[in-house]
């Protein structure tokens, strides 16, 4: 390394280390200011500095290219929230009514279950000029404790920002015995709902992780021999209905007293809008999405990237 080699270094790291300013260099090592830009040229020139460009968007890209591809995905939009769970639902929220509002609705059945996602995208969907044939509850919804599911108030949004009338299901989403739910069922009303659920032609779902904190293992629906059957087996739900990590359903006893549209009748829906995200629900959504539960997703950028880690370990 020669004289012109260390003067170029010690230019460099005053100039990318330190902070200062070409005229700030040239004055503290005693040379003009066009040959401190020389030296820095000449840095940069046998290696010793090398500048990268991060840009979000390009990684942006590379994300949902491989989402795409590895889920067969017609469509995916990324989110970049900031840190707390709270917000990264709000702006899921934000995110997934941007890309419903781009979708073409019109004259279409929407199916839409409920949780907090689902709320916050009906309470950041803008009128619109579309008239969506009807808006569908997916799922049950009353609750049995003081949590709320915000199952009217999520159907309402989209209702009024699709200017469609809501067929609803006021029941509970999971009942204590199979013979209530398949009387309750049998009603006509209740029955053509289900079925018109079961013939969506869009869907718009969350899905949700399995452990103790999460709002459907505390609205009074589940013992704690259920709870703990689940805690032990599943990775998720979509719809209330639990699933595990090789995609099969996670306890028969619990699906059987389920009131709503079932995996696989998800599964055959022409659209299937996936609005999911948070760290701890990955492993939720990326066994969701390899059972090919969506055709479309909204994710945070955290999250896909998890996703992606885990999608390797298969």
């Amino acid at each position: 390394m020669d004289t012109r080699d260390r003067d170029a270094l010690t230019a460099a790291k005053l100039y990318y280390r330190s902070g200062l300013s070409q005229a700030e260099v040239a004055a503290k090592m005693g040379f003009s200011r066009p040959t401190v830009a020389k030296l820095l040229q000449h840095a940069k020139d046998r290696g010793y500095v090398t500048i990268e460009v991060h840009d979000p968007q390009e990684a942006d890209e590379i994300l949902i290219e491989d989402l795409t591809s590895r889920y067969a995905l017609d469509g995916v939009r990324i989110v970049h929230p900031a840190n707390t769970s709270s917000e990264v639902v709000e702006d899921l929220g934000v995110a997934g009514a941007r890309y419903l509002e781009s979708m073409p609705l019109d004259g279409l059945s929407v199916g839409v279950s409920w949780g907090k996602t689902l709320l916050n995208i009906a309470r950041n969907l803008r009128p619109t000029n579309m008239r969506a044939r009807q808006v569908v509850q997916l799922k049950g919804g009353s609750s049995r404790s003081n949590l709320a599911t915000n199952d009217f108030e999520t159907i309402t949004g989209f209702c009024t920002a699709l200017n469609a009338p809501a067929l609803t299901l006021p029941l509970p989403v999971i009942f204590e015995r199979v013979e209530t739910k398949e009387i309750v069922e049998q009603d006509s009303h209740i029955a053509d709902v289900l079925q018109q659920g079961r013939e969506a032609d869009v869907v718009v779902f969350t899905v949700g992780s399995v452990r103790k904190q999460s709002l459907l293992m505390n609205l009074g629906y589940l013992s704690e021999e259920m709870s703990r059957e689940l805690l032990g087996v599943a990775v998720g739900d979509a719809c209330s209905r639990f699933y595990t990590r090789e995609g099969e359903v996670a306890s028969k006893r619990i699906d059987e007293l389920t009131v709503g549209i079932e995996l696989d009748e998800l599964r055959t829906r022409p659209r299937r809008v996936l609005v999911a995200g948070g760290l701890y629900k990955a492993e939720a959504i990326e066994t969701a999405l390899w059972m090919g539960l969506a055709s479309d997703l909204v994710i945070d950028q955290p999250t896909a990237v998890r996703v992606l880690e885990i999608a390797k370990t298969r």
